[in-house]
């Protein structure tokens, strides 16, 4: 199996249908939560919302470098998101976050294998296969989190 089609399933695996890394994926962990649940806020803890949007943010500016060949997005800016303010807001973004996740999945899938080993935008960000390795690795990072808060929060 070609490198490309390997990472675009793993990352729909993290995000939309995979259980073999951590037994869940974020669209089992947010598809049906409640919107008031997803924006409680536990002690210093980053809200489930947050973390999803958070993950969306990467997921959106990496699809754009792959679009447009510009990175936009910026760590500082990562957690800047307005607060989902009900259900139908929430349901949108969930919509919106298995889209793109799918996009980008399409589009790594697509990428012609050498260039995995290409820079990202500048030297300075390494390759497409370190971002694009980088970016999975922090999904789980991520989804290892929002399981935990989730549990915390259900059983108060």
């Amino acid at each position: 199996m070609k490198q490309t089609k390997q990472l675009a399933n793993r990352l729909r695996e993290v995000i939309l249908n995979g259980t073999w890394i951590a037994n869940t994926n974020y669209k089992d962990q947010l598809e049906n939560l409640d919107w008031r649940l997803a924006n409680v806020k536990f002690e210093s803890f980053n809200t489930i919302s947050d973390l999803a949007q958070h993950m969306h943010y990467y997921i959106s500016g990496i699809t754009n470098v792959f679009v447009n060949n510009t990175l936009e997005i910026r760590d500082k800016y990562s957690f800047d998101f307005s607060p989902i303010q009900s259900q139908q807001e929430w349901d949108r973004f969930l919509n919106q976050f298995w889209n793109d996740t799918a996009q980008l999945a399409n589009l790594i899938e697509k990428l012609p294998e050498e260039t995995l080993n290409n820079e990202f935008v500048d030297k300075k960000y390494g390759t497409f296969l370190r971002n694009i390795d980088g970016m999975i690795e922090h999904s789980y990072y991520h989804l290892g989190q929002i399981v935990l808060i989730k549990k915390i929060l259900l059983k108060n």
